[in-house]
């Protein structure tokens, strides 16, 4: 899954009006309404607070508004970035400050999108993934080789304890799960122990493990 981890604030100007795009992850319909109703309260002096959000693991909960603006031209416009960018748990609202030139039907699209990547764009968007974590018990002949084949496909080591024999607890993501042990057992000739751990829904930030 695709999502923002932090929200951001982008801005545009489109013929002399000004739009502000307040960017912010949600888990809910109800956190979402709540954010919406937050920034219309903090722009209350603006003439439109359009907005959208998209909420599930297949976004499949979406609602947005055009709150005043010509149908269609706004709140359809945001949400198809959102799907367009595979983004899910996050609700944009876009403020325009009318500046007097009417931008027209064509227009407002434009505008309503560009600011809408322009607060995506100043927002942090991770990438949420499934795994499970695997211990690996291996004797010192086979952590070497362990250690190579770990490093060519970029698996995430949690933890390394070296005792009489090494145990590894490796994270391995959901889409390796079949094959990553088949290539554990036939790198060390079968002599490897595997345990399967705990499922869990993880991001690697700034090269760092989060798990949520």
């Amino acid at each position: 899954m695709r999502v923002v981890y932090t929200g951001g604030e982008g801005e545009i100007t489109e013929k002399k009006s000004h739009f502000i795009a307040t960017v912010k992850p949600v888990q809910s319909e109800e956190e979402a309404v709540a954010f919406i109703n937050e920034t219309k309260k903090k722009y209350w002096d603006a003439r439109h607070n359009c907005s959208a959000f998209v909420i599930g693991e297949r976004q499949e909960l979406t609602r947005c508004s055009d709150d005043g603006e010509p149908a269609q031209t706004a709140g359809r416009p945001m949400l198809d970035v959102l799907l367009r960018e595979k983004i899910t748990d996050v609700a944009v609202v876009v403020t325009r400050y009318f500046g007097g030139v009417l931008l027209g039907t064509g227009g407002l699209v434009r505008a309503y999108q560009a600011a809408t990547q322009a607060g995506l764009a100043a927002s942090r968007l991770i990438e949420k993934c499934k795994g499970q974590q695997l211990l690996v018990h291996t004797d010192y002949n086979g952590l070497g080789k362990l250690q190579y084949l770990f490093g060519q496909k970029h698996t995430v080591i949690l933890d390394t304890a070296y005792e009489a024999d090494v145990t590894m607890i490796i994270l391995v993501p959901a889409e390796q799960k079949e094959i990553l042990p088949k290539e554990i057992i036939e790198l060390t000739n079968g002599s490897a122990g595997l345990e399967w751990g705990k499922t869990c829904v993880y991001a690697l930030i700034d090269k760092e493990v989060v798990f949520f």
